[in-house]
């Protein structure tokens, strides 16, 4: 029997199909792929990967990124620190929601034995201490610009220069170690704003003057969606390059996320209703595919037949989901083979970030049918 830990194993998606003739959704986890992004991260980012379990938090993906050699992780609720430290009970996990409720922190702090805490502001610094004491890092996040990211995260949370450095200061005075931290955005398509982001850091340290335990640069290393994208080498390289010439004499900590499993996931989708152009599938925005439109990010797909291949050119289709909302449309048009009908299967590639972590259960439809492949994935061809 399978189970969360141990899923079915296939050896293509293609055998998925003829095994299971699925007419449900099915979340395919590549587990070969996320082994080898993990092994990119761990052998070029110049410092401590923390993976972002937020991005997607299923135990499987969890597993294979822990068997290549990341054993930090940057969790945002009590379920999340549950959900890694069940599995590894010697991973060093991160409270680093700069926002916490009491409870969370009680349990973090009693239960987990949480150390590490981002703030930035001085009555959650306030709360962290009377709830977790002083053994504990702080870590003071700050505002950056957005930049090209798609998301800009310094919208929501981080403070701004000065009030760092008040935090930073207080926080030493309540006699607790102090770190930094920032995240440039999601989905960032400039190297450079790491550059930027750590100059203003160092500033920070310099004018709080007090000893930092190290600098979290967080996440934003982009996935290769159809944008222009720089290798990920770039990002490390200017990383080291801005902590060498910055005189950034800590270490490094980074928080990737969706660099690290978008590639390793695919969900496959059911075409249940053609007409003329408009595609209705069984899967939507309230399931796996939400961030296509709330990111206007573009994946790779590809239609799969189980008797043979789906002729014809290709020609634009819009995608409805398959709740009984309006609202419940990609509205990016995919670019699909003219003959596509009911019964085809539509892959969707680059799916491991932000998508079965997402889904809400509107009006009961649910992808709760995970699989593990581990041959060779097909090529997507549009």
């Amino acid at each position: 029997m399978s189970s969360p830990f141990h899923p079915p194993s296939f050896p293509s998606v293609a055998e998925v199909i003829r095994r299971l003739e699925p007419s449900y959704p099915v979340f395919c986890v590549f587990p070969d792929i996320l082994r080898e992004r993990a092994r990119t991260f761990v052998e070029g980012f110049p410092g401590t990967v923390l993976y972002a379990t937020k991005c997607n938090p299923h135990p499987y993906v969890l597993r294979a990124l822990h068997e290549s050699g990341i054993d930090h992780f940057d969790t945002a609720s009590i379920s999340e620190i549950a959900k890694v430290t069940e599995q590894f009970p010697d991973a060093h996990c991160y409270f680093n929601h700069p926002v916490k409720g009491r409870g969370a922190l009680e349990a973090a702090a009693d239960v987990y034995g949480i150390t590490d805490y981002v703030v930035d502001h001085p009555d959650e610094l306030d709360k962290l201490v009377s709830i977790a004491g002083t053994d504990i890092t702080v870590e003071v996040r700050i505002a950056t610009p957005k930049g090209k990211a798609v998301y800009d995260l310094s919208a929501k949370f981080g403070a701004s220069p000065d009030d760092a450095v008040a935090l930073l200061k207080k926080a030493k005075d309540y006699g607790c170690r102090t770190a930094i931290a920032f995240h440039v955005g999601s989905q960032c398509l400039d190297p450079e704003a790491f550059r930027v982001a750590m100059g203003m850091a160092k500033k920070v340290a310099d004018e709080a003057g007090v000893p930092l335990e190290y600098l979290d640069v967080g996440g934003g290393f982009p996935a290769s969606y159809k944008q222009d994208v720089a290798p990920l080498q770039t990002y490390f390289d200017v990383i080291a390059d801005a902590k060498q010439k910055l005189g950034i004499d800590v270490p490094l900590y980074g928080e990737p996320g969706r660099a690290l499993v978008a590639e390793g996931c695919s969900v496959l989708t059911q075409v249940h209703l053609r007409k003329g152009d408009d595609l209705y599938i069984n899967d939507g925005i309230y399931g796996c595919l939400s961030e296509i439109r709330d990111g206007d990010l573009d994946p790779p797909v590809r239609a799969v037949r189980k008797d043979g291949p789906v002729d014809g050119a290709l020609r634009p289709f819009r995608l409805f989901g398959p709740t009984c909302d309006s609202l419940d449309v990609l509205k990016l048009p995919f670019y699909l083979p003219e003959n596509i009908r009911e019964g085809d299967w539509i892959e969707f590639g680059l799916m491991g970030a932000y998508s079965i972590g997402m889904q809400t259960g509107f009006n009961g439809f649910v992808t709760d049918t995970i699989v593990r492949v581990d041959g060779m994935h097909e090529e997507f061809t549009a």
